[in-house]
């Protein structure tokens, strides 16, 4: 489950939601507590000039901006701020080596190979999810063991992505 903190014209929501898998459409998010089903286009193929989103069985027509700054609906333009509120916790230490998706999504860029020697904090992976691109880093210095993931790859909350030795 994903928590964001969601800000649409100045008004700060608390959302949580799991991605949609492959071809899903239909999820269910959690605004501020509240339970909502959410059947959504296809989001992992190229937004159109205005998509169909049904919200508890009424249909809003919306266009969201790429770089999820704004937001268009027959009510107008509305600014948006998403804020990953998982990324801004601190993380556990790892004793084992063991880097895992803290999220679902895609990796789109391994930024690291199999025998590299890592620092502490150095870039390994990006991992995109909600069309937000998340940075995993290394979480202490050593040489990767094994590189589980490749571009292009969906990958489950708590999947393997990197071990470190």
């Amino acid at each position: 489950m994903s928590r964001l903190s969601v800000t649409v014209d100045g008004y700060t929501y608390e959302v949580e939601l799991d991605l949609l898998a492959n071809g899903q459409t239909r999820i269910i998010v959690y605004v501020d507590g509240e339970a909502l089903t959410v059947d959504a286009p296809d989001l992992l193929s190229p937004m159109q000039e205005m998509e169909w989103f049904i919200v508890n069985e009424r249909p809003y027509e919306v266009m969201v901006d790429p770089d999820l700054e704004w937001v268009r609906s027959s009510w107008g333009i509305h600014s948006l701020e998403i804020e990953d509120q998982e990324t801004t916790l601190p993380r556990p230490p790892i004793s084992d080596g063991r880097i895992k998706a803290p999220i679902p999504g895609q990796i789109t860029q391994v930024l690291a190979a199999q025998g590299d020697e890592v620092e502490l904090g150095q870039p390994l992976l990006v991992l995109e999810a909600m069309k937000m691109e998340n940075e995993i880093r290394a979480p202490r210095s050593g040489r990767i063991k094994e590189l589980c993931v490749a571009p292009g790859q969906r990958v489950t909350l708590g999947q393997v992505l990197i071990e470190i030795e």
